[in-house]
């Protein structure tokens, strides 16, 4: 970790069964024979599709660029002590995958696991992702949330997901599932005490600040970590396209409900968004609650990947140097 303890991380995913068997390569115009380039043109599999020879390659360049941390999207890539049921063909045992963190840890990169809970993305739930709100659900995610704890060392954050769990995201699904009101309150607020039980301090998408804003700033407790996300390439409010706005005013008003944050930027669709983002929240959030930046660059970790995504890592670096430059220079 650096001096002003900002952390600088990158998301990379295990496990990809986040996204629906759907022809979601219709809705986001992904080419033929290109979804597996695009998490969310992916569909359900029954094995492993992370290589682990470009997941080595792609770790071993953060580390080389001086990132500090590895954020791990772990689904169906681990066989869950509490849970072997939910593994899939090459999922990675406990030993094995300790072994790994053990790795990145020497490298200088801090490991953080991700369990995304949202509606939308809880396929590597399996036959769980149908029970949502039951009392099975709720001990089969305690479950998982215990062994995350202790298969990472008891790590400092867990990322919950929470993300795009509205209907707009899920219309071209077979099921769609969306906690709305009190329900969605309930989970919410379980998944921050449970998620604190077990000695971590949880984080999550900032998407529903987007829509019930005033709600949610009254109502989340300030415990969770807040990663509001924004993939764009516009800065000025002046300029900035209406629908894009939120995002940007929602940094805004997190900081000034006094919420700590981690901000993430993307390559999705533009270069210039992560240098852009991290300017921006420079001059907006309150250093005291600006905990760093995360990269998210949404691709599977496979060979015809690597390249892109060394280069997203090398745009952190490239804004860490330009933004923060280390003492003296």
């Amino acid at each position: 970790m650096e001096k002003n303890g900002l952390i600088w991380g990158d998301l990379l995913h295990f496990g990809y069964n986040m996204w629906h068997n759907t022809p979601r390569e219709r809705a986001f115009n992904i080419p033929p024979g290109k979804s597996e380039d695009y998490l969310s043109g992916t569909s359900v599999a029954d094995h492993v599709r992370c290589d682990p020879n470009s997941w080595r390659v792609v770790t071993d360049h953060a580390a080389d660029k001086g990132l500090n941390m590895i954020m791990i999207d772990v689904g169906e890539a681990l066989i869950y002590p509490s849970h072997p049921e939910l593994a899939v063909k090459g999922s990675w045992d406990v030993d094995r995958f300790r072994a790994e963190l053990a790795r990145l840890r020497s490298r200088g990169l801090e490991p953080i696991p991700k369990l995304n809970f949202s509606a939308c993305h809880d396929t590597w739930l399996g036959e769980y992702e149908r029970m949502v709100s039951t009392p099975t659900y709720y001990k089969v995610c305690a479950d998982l949330i215990r062994d995350v704890a202790e298969v990472f060392d008891h790590p400092r954050f867990l990322h919950i997901g929470y993300d795009e769990e509205d209907f707009g995201n899920q219309r071209m699904n077979e099921l769609a599932i969306v906690r709305n009101g009190e329900l969605w309150w309930h989970d919410f607020l379980w998944f921050i005490k449970t998620v604190e039980d077990a000695g971590m301090r949880p984080m999550a998408w900032s998407d529903y600040c987007w829509r019930h804003r005033d709600e949610y700033l009254r109502r989340c407790p300030k415990v969770l970590l807040q990663s509001n996300w924004y993939y764009r390439q516009w800065f000025d409010f002046e300029t900035i396209p209406p629908q894009r706005k939120i995002h940007l005013e929602t940094f805004i008003a997190l900081d000034k409900a006094g919420f700590d944050q981690l901000p993430c930027g993307s390559v999705w669709a533009c270069d210039e968004n992560f240098p852009g983002l991290v300017e921006f929240c420079r001059k907006h959030i309150d250093p005291s609650r600006l905990k760093g930046f995360l990269m998210a660059p949404w691709m599977m970790c496979k060979p015809s990947n690597d390249a892109r995504q060394n280069k997203a890592i090398d745009i952190v670096a490239d804004a860490r140097k330009r933004f923060y430059p280390p003492s003296g220079v």
